[in-house]
């Protein structure tokens, strides 16, 4: 059997024992899916670990970097208490009123804020504007700025914020050091970033499932 056949049916499985149906999801996929936007939301398994980091970490001012239809933001808005919030932004403002129609269709209106334009500039007037610190930080927009979206994360955080940055193997090509891809050199330059920044700890982990071979980037803010 191909083995991204077994990777998918393993993960079918783990779905099945673990996750009830949830028509809501399913719906935000579907609505996804029906305005055209990429198929590129994380898993429901993948959504579902977002929720449980969220839960661990007691958070309650949550930063999302990359709305796309807000899939992964209502799963992480779920864990949030009554007075929680989640920001989250997007660059398309196509994308943002998929996601604004979504969160509504989820009874999230009223954790979730959905801000419109290219995140660096919104970054910024987070920070001007006295947002923050948030305590659950999740990266997952365009590659190429990883780097510079690290930076304005551990601006906006605090000692023990939580940051993970998704899609950071590539299916393996991150080793590759003469690719041209530039999500790939995006990738590249976010790990040397975190290789000399002595603000974090962290570490990364490989995943396989329905999107494939891919991985993500977890650590956590120090004591200055």
């Amino acid at each position: 059997m191909d083995q991204s056949v077994i990777w998918e049916k393993a993960e079918s499985y783990f779905q099945s024992k673990l996750h009830k149906e949830d028509e809501i999801m399913e719906a935000v996929l579907l609505a996804n899916h029906e305005a055209g936007l990429p198929a590129i939301d994380v898993s429901p398994s993948q959504g579902k670990m977002l929720y449980l980091f969220a839960k661990l970490k007691c958070a309650k001012n949550i930063l999302e970097i990359g709305t796309l239809g807000g899939y992964s933001s209502i799963w992480m808005g779920r864990a949030l208490p009554e007075d929680g919030k989640l920001t989250t932004l997007e660059f398309s403002g196509r994308h943002a009123d998929v996601a604004d129609k979504n969160i509504e269709t989820a009874g999230l209106s009223n954790k979730i804020t959905v801000i419109r334009g290219a995140a660096l500039d919104s970054l910024e007037e987070l920070k001007k504007n006295g947002e923050g610190p948030f305590d659950f930080i999740f990266i997952d927009a365009d590659k190429i700025n990883n780097a510079a979206y690290m930076k304005w994360a551990l601006e906006l955080s605090e000692p023990g914020t939580l940051i993970i940055a998704d899609n950071v193997i590539r299916n393996g090509r991150v080793i590759e050091e003469n690719n041209s891809d530039p999500s790939v050199i995006g990738v590249r330059q976010f790990a040397d970033l975190l290789a000399e920044e002595p603000r974090i700890e962290a570490a990364a982990l490989q995943t396989v499932g329905s999107k494939g071979y891919d991985g993500f980037v977890m650590g956590i803010v120090k004591n200055q």
